[in-house]
């Protein structure tokens, strides 16, 4: 199988079909919920640590601190990652090396973190956090919003019994059906809206699952698929030795060659 075929796999293996009864779909409700705080929370201790490190390099401590800074946001965004690919049911990413960053016996610990910094990595990671964090915030609008709404017109019947027996308040008088003059009972009026209700909370749940597979995107949560693996070996640096060199050890020198007779 070629990489093309395992990477259209991996994305059919992502999307959430029968949405209403699929357990992916309330586990990405549920992430989303989390985005926003969660995005806060990366934001500001991304933001608050980079500023340290910057207003502290003068006495030092601001050097180790930004490599600090650097290796927590990159295990945010794998953390992310990680996270969407448990909701979504994705396998994990086949284990990749690079020889390079394999860290050197003898070096201390900054010597090391010099030696394993990225900077297009670090770069990619900061304005992660940061969409993180904006789309933390769209996405939980959108989401609130449109379940919302689905909801409230299903439970809209009950909601206007129990005002009707308990504080006798008729939040129906002045509906859109009296605007246009229809004379509709309230039961007609019931199933109405809780028809429109399910078709808008299924529509929901759509676009739910619609954000998430955006932010799948976002995240490069299919970067690892994507990508050969590589050998954890390291490479070899041996010279190569042809073949027939222990054919020609073998062979007598031709200054040492014997003739093919012998004198009479």
């Amino acid at each position: 199988m070629n990489l093309n075929t395992e990477v259209t796999n991996t994305a059919r293996a992502g999307k959430v079909k029968w949405v209403l009864f699929n357990p992916k779909t309330y586990a990405t409700i549920l992430y989303l919920l989390l985005s926003l705080p969660l995005g806060i929370i990366y934001f500001t201790v991304g933001i608050t640590g980079l500023v340290l490190s910057i207003g502290l390099t003068p006495i030092f401590i601001g050097i180790p601190l930004f490599f600090g800074v650097a290796k927590l946001l990159n295990g945010i965004v794998l953390f992310e990652q990680s996270m969407i690919r448990q909701i979504l049911g994705l396998p994990a990413p086949s284990v990749s090396y690079s020889y390079h960053q394999q860290p050197v016996a003898g070096q201390n610990w900054l010597k090391q973190m010099v030696s394993g910094f990225d900077g297009a990595l670090f770069i990619r990671n900061l304005l992660l956090v940061f969409l993180r964090f904006v789309t933390g915030i769209v996405f939980f609008v959108i989401m609130v919003t449109v379940i919302s709404l689905g909801l409230g017109l299903i439970a809209l019947p009950v909601v206007h019994i129990i005002l009707m027996n308990e504080l006798k308040l008729d939040i129906l008088e002045n509906s859109l059906f009296s605007y246009f003059h229809i004379d509709w009972t309230y039961n007609q009026q019931y199933l109405l809206y809780v028809g429109v209700g399910l078709v808008l909370f299924w529509v929901a749940l759509r676009v739910v699952n619609g954000l998430m597979q955006i932010q799948r995107r976002i995240m490069y949560v299919d970067e690892p698929y994507q990508r050969p693996s590589v050998s954890m070996e390291p490479p070899s640096h041996e010279p190569f030795q042809p073949q027939y060199d222990e054919y020609l050890e073998d062979q007598p020198a031709q200054g040492m060659m014997q003739p093919a007779y012998r004198e009479l």
